[in-house]
């Protein structure tokens, strides 16, 4: 792991944390890769079965990319390492745990991007989000594609334009995140999140969240035929077996993760 990214374990829950509070953990190289690598860790991890990502401190979760570093080494060699930040939005979604984004502050730019890549996310009341890359001459390119996603046309195309902020509460309005809670109440809210995540069946959330993907970006017949598919392949697994036993039989199930 890169040392601007901390990678812990508690319990059944793998926590991320971009350490550049100083900085205002923006995306550096590093921070993009340690959480690549992260990812990967996570994955391989058999006693990992869900994923939390946050920022270090209290104020900002991610300010978004790190100007300073647009400099270097080469046209072709920053093309590449701006396409790696494009391949940990993608990464993010591709793991088969689910992911949760504990919002400790602002999130803005590129720290947007990672909000909204991750299934669910828990922000404090005073976090503001947005896109200011238009005031700087740039504009949120692989953000815009995970935002087009999340709220419609116009409210996509507000934000990227003017380069406004959100509230915490307009945030959860516009389907940025999940749930909107007092700085106090962060990480209880988090843990219980993520705690129920992980006492789901690993495979039945592997499956269901590669589905819900893939059908995102079908046409409306395509999708459905293709979730009954999915259906087809759901019901024959020893969990949906499992699952359906113990509600029948009025107890708790005892997933096998298969």
């Amino acid at each position: 792991m890169d040392g601007e990214v901390r990678y812990e374990v508690q319990g059944g829950t793998a926590k991320l944390t971009i350490d550049r509070e100083a900085a205002r953990n923006a995306l550096s190289p590093g921070v993009v890769a340690g959480l690549t690598e992260g990812l990967k860790r996570a994955e391989a991890d058999p006693a990992v079965r869900a994923v939390v990502l946050t920022g270090a401190g209290q104020k900002v979760f991610c300010a978004g990319g790190d100007l300073g570093g647009l400099s270097g080494e080469g046209f072709l060699a920053l093309h590449d390492a701006r396409r790696g930040y494009g391949q940990l939005l993608l990464a993010f979604q591709g793991v088969s745990r689910p992911t949760v984004a504990r919002v400790n502050g602002h999130a803005l730019a590129g720290g947007l991007g990672l909000v909204l890549a991750c299934d669910l996310a828990v922000a404090t009341e005073d976090a503001g989000f947005g896109t200011p890359e238009i005031d700087r001459g740039l504009f949120p390119m692989m953000v815009m594609a995970l935002l087009q996603r999340h709220v419609g046309r116009k409210r996509a195309l507000e934000l990227v334009l003017t380069g406004e902020r959100l509230t915490a509460k307009q945030a959860l309005e516009w389907g940025l995140v999940s749930r909107v809670v007092p700085a106090a109440e962060l990480d209880s809210a988090t843990d219980a999140l993520a705690n129920k995540l992980a006492g789901k069946s690993k495979a039945i959330l592997a499956l269901g969240r590669r589905s819900f993907f893939t059908a995102e970006d079908l046409p409306l017949p395509q999708a459905v035929e293709f979730l009954a598919s999915q259906l087809s392949l759901n019901v024959l697994t020893e969990d949906a077996a499992e699952g359906v036993t113990a509600f029948l039989e009025k107890r708790p199930p005892k997933w096998s993760d298969r």
